[in-house]
């Protein structure tokens, strides 16, 4: 039996310029995507307690259900004849903003990589994980949540030279500069509207602008690049007045594209009003999740609660993808 894991994330600044040759710093959270793979009798999926069986290419289309994510890696892998049971489930909040898809996707695939004995380097799989996103989900978003997800960790990401998705051939791989060893504690918490929203739904009419030349979102893309640059070395100073200010500005920028929501808007007061130095979305908006920085949380953490968060977590370098090799299970 294969057992394998990813984690969630949290975009802390720089987001969502990962899709605009920007950068990013991003923090992983505690909460994680789990896969088993294991010799069958048949091609059979499991995945949150829902279960079918596929019997070929034609059972490989996109059918909008829990199966699409693994239906797309085994169609990227051609494992359509293969016979394994995959079984997979999550406690990352679906459609919330953490990138719990991209987590499932990542284990799901590199507990099929080791299956079908194929691995590869992590950043040969972040890209893997892109481009399925990408040209079989369908799906319009960055580089951040499949290199975090791949990675784990806290990592200042540069992107340069990947806004325009050339291919897996032609594209460099992202830049990954870890600063946990750097920082003891992150002072962040993240509230969970309850909105679910698919990010792509989000990014897309941006994208179109960005690629249209729209000056105010070329030019708010550039800026918000270069908070996260200086963000990198706000966080290296543990100077969290500084990157609070920062993440405000972020913030800012992404609402007046477009890109925040009433549900978002009303946590981020309330957790200024409550003293928080910083707060903005940890993903795409319009629901999903805030990230909060406050040295002392607990008083805002419970005004988070009251104004409808619907669940709390906080952000923490942890692993990226692990794999293990179960024998006799």
């Amino acid at each position: 039996m294969i057992r394998c894991s990813a984690p969630g994330r949290a975009g802390i600044i720089g987001n969502p310029t990962d899709m605009y040759g920007g950068s990013v710093i991003s923090c992983s959270t505690q909460e994680r995507a789990t896969v088993t793979v294991e010799p069958w009798d048949a091609l059979v999926l499991e995945i949150s307690g829902e279960t079918t069986r596929l019997r070929g290419k034609e059972d490989l289309e996109l059918s909008h259900d829990y199966f699409d994510i693994a239906r797309t890696v085994i169609e990227f892998l051609a494992l359509s004849d293969a016979q394994f049971k995959l079984t997979a489930e999550s406690d990352i909040p679906f459609q919330a903003g953490l990138s719990g898809s991209t987590a499932m996707l990542v284990a799901i695939l590199h507990a099929l990589l080791v299956f079908s004995e194929k691995p590869c380097h992590r950043f040969r799989a972040a890209e893997m994980v892109r481009h399925i996103e990408l040209n079989y989900l369908k799906v319009v978003c960055g580089y951040q949540d499949a290199y975090m997800c791949t990675f784990g960790g806290l990592h200042y990401m540069d992107f340069r030279e990947k806004e325009f998705y050339r291919g897996l051939r032609e594209e460099p791989y992202g830049t990954m500069e870890s600063l946990a060893p750097y920082v003891n504690q992150l002072p962040f918490v993240l509230a969970h509207t309850g909105v679910q929203r698919i990010s792509g739904t989000v990014h897309k009419p941006i994208r179109e602008r960005w690629l249209e030349g729209d000056r105010k979102v070329v030019r708010g893309y550039l800026r918000m690049a270069h908070l996260a640059r200086m963000g990198k070395k706000a966080v290296l100073d543990r100077n969290w007045e500084w990157l609070g200010e920062l993440m405000i500005e972020n913030h800012e920028i992404q609402r007046d594209l477009g890109g925040s929501g009433q549900q978002n808007e009303a946590l981020i007061e309330t957790a200024l009003n409550c003293g928080a130095l910083g707060a903005k979305l940890a993903g795409a908006g319009r629901g999903g999740t805030i990230i909060a920085l406050h040295p002392d949380p607990e008083e805002m953490i419970a005004a988070l609660k009251k104004a409808g968060a619907a669940r709390i977590m906080t952000p923490k370098p942890t692993a990226g993808v692990t794999v293990e090799v179960v024998d006799g299970e």
